[in-house]
């Protein structure tokens, strides 16, 4: 009798099967790693790039703007004695006054005219009212003028702005 042999088609057919679902999941992983490795690899060229731009700016901003320089002070002795009336009693300012500038160079330059500068800061303090002076305002305000009044005098004798503040640093009124 016959034997039934089992067909010989089934069985290369299973083992084909599994083969192919491997190559197919090794072929989705490798899809899978390539997509993840392209992404990365263009989410760093552009911030990158960028990074690139930005450090770009930030040495072009850095070599535009000058570096600030340290302060200079030259006190102006001796200190500015004025008397000026007041309803009609004498009255007496002594200030003491400080020139801070940036420039070396534009200070010296500057030392050249410091009798024009003095007389102008003499005027300016003679001319005030006592009143005003007594209250801080009064005293920014006139601080105010005469930083106002030594870079007039320094833009016109030296060709810039040499001072940057007038600093009283003594105030008596009486």
């Amino acid at each position: 009798m016959a034997k039934k042999n089992p067909p010989q088609d089934t069985a290369p057919a299973e083992v084909v099967k599994p083969a192919g679902k491997m190559k197919l999941i090794i072929l989705i992983v490798v899809v899978l790693l390539l997509a993840v490795g392209l992404s990365v690899g263009g989410t760093w060229f552009i911030l990158n790039k960028s990074a690139d731009k930005s450090e770009a700016k930030t040495e072009e901003v850095a070599s535009a703007t000058p570096l600030k320089q340290p302060a200079i002070y030259e006190e102006l002795m001796p200190a500015f004695v004025v008397n000026f009336k007041h309803k009609g009693r004498a009255r007496y300012m002594q200030v003491s006054v400080a020139l801070m500038a940036r420039d070396q160079a534009a200070l010296d330059a500057l030392k050249v005219h410091m009798p024009v500068l003095r007389n102008r800061l003499v005027m300016l303090f003679s001319s005030q009212d006592f009143e005003a002076l007594i209250t801080p305002v009064g005293k920014e305000m006139l601080l105010q003028q005469a930083t106002a009044s030594v870079q007039e005098l320094a833009e016109k004798e030296t060709g810039k702005v040499a001072i940057e503040r007038v600093l009283f640093t003594n105030l008596v009124l009486q």
